[in-house]
């Protein structure tokens, strides 16, 4: 198919705003990397007017789907990983146009996976986990266990995404298969809540009394990118927390994640008077005694 598609990745290559051009081939019946397409072409450009631009086509009784993506955007989804597939598209994918070694050197910086970039990722990692583990255990304690169930499924798959992160890989797509060869607990654990003979109720017992020792032994280097930005000041108010551009994609989870360091001892609040008698502005820090996260 890739004949008939030629002219179409050429045009776009003859483009001065395009960066590069993969194609992925699907590698068999069952794989989920091409979106049950045969051939999807992913092509990079410098900027464009919408960040994500998609065209299918077909030929016989095969089908193509062209992904046109801004820069920005490819930085975003690698950041937040909130597309794995791109990840694999660039490690494993043809490249059939590489404007100035663009995706060579993007490669490199995917494989080499900078300590830096990881941090923020298993903070945004540890962040989700932290939500998906607090709100699940609410549901548990109040006795909707469906619902604290498909939390505390969720929440697995953030802490197996971040053992993945934080050893120095990408979560791939199917990231129980890397997890199991990472980190066998933390699989035993979603083979527990999956496969166990036990009552819904005591396998989601059993699994939050888990999941809190793992959460606690993950909280030194999930939460290490926040406190480094707390740290460079003094004191910090809620919003310009949330507007800083490295924590604005933590999102909804940066409110729920400071409340649960603050239940950990290791950001301390301080209220200041505002015109309203008995109310007060909550400003957050970070503990003295606890800059270096000795939980």
């Amino acid at each position: 198919m890739e004949d008939k598609l030629r002219p179409i990745y050429q045009e776009r290559a003859s483009q001065p705003n395009t960066l590069g051009v993969i194609i992925m081939e699907k590698k068999d019946r069952q794989s989920p990397i091409t979106d049950t397409f045969d051939t999807i072409l992913f092509v990079i450009v410098k900027e464009a007017d919408e960040p994500v631009f998609m065209k299918h086509y077909t030929y016989e009784d095969r089908k193509a789907a062209m992904h046109i993506v801004s820069e920005d955007q490819l930085k975003e989804w690698l950041l937040l990983g909130s597309n794995r597939k791109v990840t694999e598209w660039l490690l494993s994918g043809r490249v059939v146009f590489d404007r100035n070694e663009y995706i060579e050197n993007l490669r490199l910086e995917l494989r080499d996976f900078p300590f830096y970039g990881r941090k923020i990722k298993i903070g945004i990692e540890f962040a989700k986990l932290i939500r998906r583990y607090m709100d699940g255990k609410a549901f548990f304690e109040s006795r909707h266990f469906l619902d604290a169930y498909n939390h505390i499924v969720h929440s697995l798959h953030h802490l197996a995404r971040l053992a993945v992160i934080e050893n120095g890989f990408h979560p791939e797509v199917t990231v129980w298969n890397q997890v199991k060869q990472i980190e066998p607990e933390i699989f035993k654990l979603y083979e527990e809540l999956v496969n166990s003979e036990e009552t819904l109720e005591k396998r989601l017992e059993l699994l939050f009394l888990a999941s809190e020792f793992l959460i606690h032994s993950r909280t030194k280097i999930g939460a290490s990118h926040l406190i480094e930005v707390l740290d460079t000041r003094e004191q910090w108010n809620f919003q310009d927390l949330q507007s800083h551009e490295e924590l604005v994609y933590y999102s909804v989870d940066l409110a729920v994640m400071i409340e649960f360091l603050i239940e950990k001892n290791v950001i301390s609040t301080r209220s200041i008077e505002t015109k309203g008698q008995g109310i007060y502005h909550r400003y957050y820090s970070v503990k003295k005694n606890k800059k270096t996260l000795d939980l």
